[in-house]
């Protein structure tokens, strides 16, 4: 079946939205989050009198409500568990106890950031000809840097891994000022810059272009919640920085509750991904 392609939106070298004619008429739309998210896309009748969605099919339906949970349960808890560290380092005794729980939390965050690339990897891709949604063979990986979906999930998946060194790092005991920075702030601080670049690439393919407020979308909400997360992080690691000449951290109050609070923003938007399910 033929198709002309009418417009594609794009990012810089990204792809986030498609809308071609179909063989009787109708226009069908794409966008990369919706599809991936939902598994869904948009056709609209030829008199443009009607406009539906087209889903795909039970079983990409079913996965990707799998990954959804996963996803949205793991960046819960985890969130959860960062919240609960905080605290403890906050307000509790000087000991290992907030090490442990950020440490729990990491795990969370790491099978979250997992099952967020899987969602990349294994979202159904476009018929044109058809305007449907068409499944894909399950992958446990695949490398596709020029789509916008796998180059923000892939770098949220580094980053928990990167946050995983320094949350290792922090259990040690007896560290040199030097070690410290190194093993514990700089991973912080990398981890920190890898999740605000997801964040601005997830930004930019759900508003597909520059970042802007949607404030009818949940997918926005989700992405904007998260991103404010990253910010919060950001600020909590430049703080929790060791002074080599005094021995004393920039200032544990803003790390402790900059953390918190992140974790809180990451908290609710797993809880919020809930509901962006196919």
């Amino acid at each position: 079946m033929s198709r002309t392609e009418e417009t594609a939106e794009r990012a810089g070298p990204f792809t986030t939205r498609l809308t071609w004619r179909l063989d009787d008429g109708a226009t069908a739309v794409w966008e990369s989050r919706r599809a991936r998210k939902r598994g869904l896309l948009t056709v609209r009748a030829a008199d443009a009198a009607e406009s539906r969605s087209r889903s795909a099919d039970r079983g990409s339906v079913r996965r990707l409500r799998r990954l959804n949970t996963l996803t949205a349960g793991s960046f819960a808890v985890g969130g959860g568990l960062f919240v609960a560290g905080a605290a403890v380092a906050q307000f509790g005794p000087v000991d290992a106890r907030g090490a442990w729980i950020y440490f729990a939390g990491g795990l969370f965050f790491n099978a979250g950031g997992y099952a967020a690339l899987l969602e990349a990897v294994n979202a159904p891709r476009r018929d044109s000809g058809a305007g449907a949604l068409a499944a894909r063979r399950w992958r446990w990986w695949r490398y596709e840097p020029g789509r916008i979906d796998w180059l923000s999930t892939f770098l949220l998946f580094v980053g928990t891994l990167v946050f995983g060194i320094n949350l290792v790092g922090s259990l040690l005991q007896g560290l040199s000022v030097r070690q410290e920075n190194g093993l514990v702030w700089a991973p912080d601080l990398i981890g920190c810059a890898l999740f605000l670049v997801s964040g601005h690439l997830a930004l930019v393919e759900v508003c597909h272009g520059r970042p802007g407020l949607r404030p009818h979308e949940l997918g926005w909400w989700i992405v904007a919640v998260n991103q404010f997360g990253s910010a919060l992080f950001m600020v909590s690691a430049l703080a929790d920085f060791t002074r080599p000449a005094t021995g004393s951290v920039v200032n544990v109050d803003i790390a402790n509750w900059g953390t918190l609070a992140g974790a809180l923003c990451f908290c609710a938007g797993g809880v919020l991904q809930f509901y962006e399910r196919p």
